[in-house]
């Protein structure tokens, strides 16, 4: 991997849902429109893979967070 695509995946986890979602469509686009160089397209590539990798973890930790919150008995129900 290349200088700054090393950098460009170190910031990967420090992005949110949306802004990773949003930046893998444009790299899906851009791979899609053609034009590019192996290079250019295997860097592409190697992107989309990392914020794929970003989205999954977040769409895990909500369904972790929402089977957590129905896990909890809700008000009221408790007896004591």
């Amino acid at each position: 991997m290349t200088d700054e695509g090393t950098a460009a995946a170190a910031a990967t986890g420090t992005l949110g849902y949306e802004q990773a979602r949003d930046e893998l469509i444009e790299v899906v686009r851009r791979l899609e429109a053609g034009g590019t160089t192996l290079e250019e397209s295997l860097a592409l590539w190697e992107r989309g893979e990392e914020l794929a990798k970003v989205c999954r973890r977040w769409l895990e930790g909500a369904r972790a967070r929402l089977d957590a919150a129905l896990a909890r008995p809700q008000d009221g129900d408790d007896e004591g």
